[in-house]
């Protein structure tokens, strides 16, 4: 790895296919689009767009950050899959990382951090003294049990804040830019390849059907 490592961040674990390329401590390009289908075929292009523009060609990086969730079950097996193929085509570690920690990137961490979830439910974490708690899906309504004095970061912030009378403090980073920063930190230490965060089971359910027997 260089002194100044190359690495693209991505995610598309929403309804956003977002990518971002980091050169040293510097993020060079960031591209975001919001989809409600397609992820798979317009990631990739997407990721040569970054390169392209910046310069650089895929020989050119050291590693490789994704999103690992919570979030849409099928966007997360997309970018999984991506960072893993990549990481073995070009010989080059994948970080996998969750997107809590993206967005405490660069604050004092101390906050309600909250994801869109199915149904207009939240993925929630609450961050305060150094300390992450588990990982909920709540409602807006239950999220009042929650510390009051801790500002909300995260989608739908704005919202949730004016319902719940607190204050919303931007992310400091946009998502695939902070995976990127997370993930070259996290080069210079073993890395294992990216797993998916789920917290719940996809809403496809395997069929009832008799698996019909196969003819030799």
């Amino acid at each position: 790895m260089t002194d100044k490592p190359v690495v693209l961040g991505f995610d598309t674990s929403s309804r956003r296919c977002a990518v971002a390329l980091l050169v040293g401590a510097d993020i060079v390009g960031t591209k975001s689009e919001e989809l409600d289908r397609g992820h798979a075929e317009r990631l990739f292009p997407m990721l040569e767009e970054q390169l392209e523009a910046a310069g650089r060609t895929w020989s050119d990086l050291d590693g490789i950050g994704v999103g690992r969730g919570p979030g849409n079950f099928t966007g997360i097996r997309i970018a999984i899959s991506a960072a893993r193929g990549l990481s073995l085509s070009l010989g080059i570690p994948a970080v996998g990382v969750d997107l809590f920690d993206a967005m405490a990137e660069g604050t004092d961490g101390d906050a309600l951090y909250l994801l869109n979830a199915p149904r207009g439910a939240h993925y929630t974490q609450v961050r305060q003294a150094g300390s992450a708690g588990e990982i909920t899906i709540r409602s807006t309504e239950e999220l009042a049990g929650c510390p009051d004095h801790l500002p909300i970061i995260g989608e739908r912030s704005s919202e949730v804040s004016q319902v719940l009378s607190r204050t919303a403090n931007p992310a400091a980073f946009a998502p695939a830019a902070a995976i990127a920063r997370i993930a070259a930190r996290r080069l210079t230490t073993t890395v294992e390849r990216p797993t998916p965060l789920y917290l719940r089971p996809a809403d496809a359910a395997p069929s009832r059907q008799s698996v019909p027997r196969i003819l030799p």
